[in-house]
């Protein structure tokens, strides 16, 4: 075997099936999954520069600056000083849990990467093999199932902590998960339909076909990116990404605001504290690759770059997936820099008010829609069993609305009865209010106090 072909080679672009994975030699395994750890890692480090870089230019200032050319080895020197700083426990927190906690968030983050295709089948040093560690025929699901599993992290450090902040954190975070993760969930079932599979790999080969049209005489390939012909999923899937890792506006389990930082307030700012940003970090590279694989078409070109013919070929693809990553991630910066933090009803009332009836009503239509595709089902039940459905779901939302209109008329009449008899009577909620006519009060008061008084 010559040098070259010891290199790493380009090859036709093929798309992965389940059979390619499972064959790899076990240096190409070890390979693989290093250079993904690796790409993790030195990602936080870009991630955390650029977030900083970012906000400063929204917020009209400059970022770091200092530490090497652009401020880009800021990043590393956080890192280190993280590393070396001086580890400070409090004497009352249950040493095991608390140890544990980071490294029950941090790795099952690392995990979800595992199965994210970022290319097609290449040949790497004389192996054909996929751009991707491995894939499931649930791949999607195992995605799921490691996010339920991070979120014991952060129960776990605050209950560890043995704060009543960090306890209130880690119970919101639990709340929270439960329910977009939920909606996230059910964001799925349209791209399931669709693609006809979970493996990851299969629903980016699923999206390779968009059909073209005709532009003098050419004809010009139309991406079947899964936003576009699922907006509604995506859209929905965007909201709960954002609640699922907890980012701004969502960011209730670590609001500063009323409980001081939240899950790890009572971690110090040390190797401990490194490694639940590293895994808060990653965990939005999960999702941000997700996002990609589900709706953006994966590691395929967009156009009009996919109108090349090499653009899905060999190595390239691996550029088009970073890209759309830093353009994913770019949104999150955006969102933090822009959107309030809503307060906790509002997010829970919003994962399971809104999200998850109108995702279940979504899945009902887009079910319809591939059921009248079929050639050997009865097109006219499907119409009525959807019509049917859909009717009983408006009327009990139409009845859920209205029960929901009394009690806010009826809260409304409370708050206006009891205003009312405070006015009558100012002690009766027993406590001393002064009167109401403040501008004649204070002006009599004015008159009674001697000038030079205090």
């Amino acid at each position: 075997m010559s040098l070259m072909s010891m290199t790493l080679l380009a090859a036709p672009a093929a798309d992965p099936t389940l059979d390619d994975f499972g064959n790899d030699p076990i240096g190409i395994v070890i390979l693989k999954s290093v250079v993904i750890f690796v790409v993790l890692m030195l990602g936080v480090l870009f991630g955390v520069w650029f977030e900083r870089k970012l906000i400063s230019r929204m917020q009209n200032r400059y970022g770091p600056n200092r530490a090497g050319k652009f401020g880009l080895l800021q990043s590393v020197a956080d890192g280190l000083k993280m590393g070396l700083k001086e580890d400070l426990m409090p004497r009352t927190v249950d040493k095991v849990i608390y140890f544990i906690a980071p490294v029950v968030l941090a790795v099952p983050a690392f995990l979800a990467f595992s199965v994210i295709p970022m290319g097609p089948k290449v040949n790497m040093f004389g192996v054909e093999t996929p751009l991707q560690l491995t894939d499931l025929p649930v791949a999607v699901l195992l995605v799921l199932a490691m996010a339920s599993i991070g979120v014991y992290g952060i129960v776990l450090a605050g209950w560890g902590s043995r704060s009543p902040y960090a306890m209130l954190g880690g119970l919101r975070a639990s709340a929270q998960v439960v329910s977009y993760e939920i909606a996230m969930g059910l964001s799925f079932v349209g791209v399931f339909l669709f693609a006809g599979t979970l493996s990851t790999s299969g629903i980016v080969a699923a999206q390779a076909n968009g059909g073209s049209f005709a532009l003098g005489g050419v004809d010009i390939p139309l991406p079947s990116w899964y936003m576009i012909l699922l907006i509604p999923s995506f859209a929905i899937y965007v909201i709960t990404m954002l609640g699922e890792t907890n980012r701004v506006p969502f960011d209730l389990p670590e609001g500063e605001g009323e409980l001081v930082g939240g899950f790890q307030t009572e971690y110090s700012n040390s190797l401990k504290f490194a490694v639940i940003m590293l895994a808060e970090y990653v965990n939005v590279f999960v999702v941000s690759a997700v996002s990609i694989t589900l709706f953006m078409g994966g590691w395929r070109a967009p156009w009009p770059i996919s109108m090349w013919d090499g653009a899905n070929t060999g190595y390239w693809p691996l550029l088009w997936f970073f890209l759309k990553m830093v353009l994913v991630f770019a949104f999150f910066i955006w969102a933090r820099a822009s959107l309030p933090r809503v307060r906790y009803d509002q997010l829970m009332a919003l994962g399971w008010k809104i999200l998850i009836p109108l995702n279940l009503a979504w899945i009902l239509l887009v079910a319809t829609m591939r059921a009248m595709r079929l050639d050997n089902v009865d097109r006219t039940l499907v119409l009525v069993l959807g019509a049917v459905i859909l009717a009983g779901a408006l009327a009990i939302w139409l009845r859920f609305d209205t029960t929901l209109q009394r009690r806010r008329e009826a809260k409304a009449a409370q708050v206006d009865a009891e205003f009312e008899q405070l006015q009558a009577e100012p002690t009766a909620g027993g406590f001393p209010v002064p009167p109401l006519d403040l501008p004649h009060y204070h002006g009599v008061a004015r008159k009674e106090v001697p000038s030079g008084t205090n």
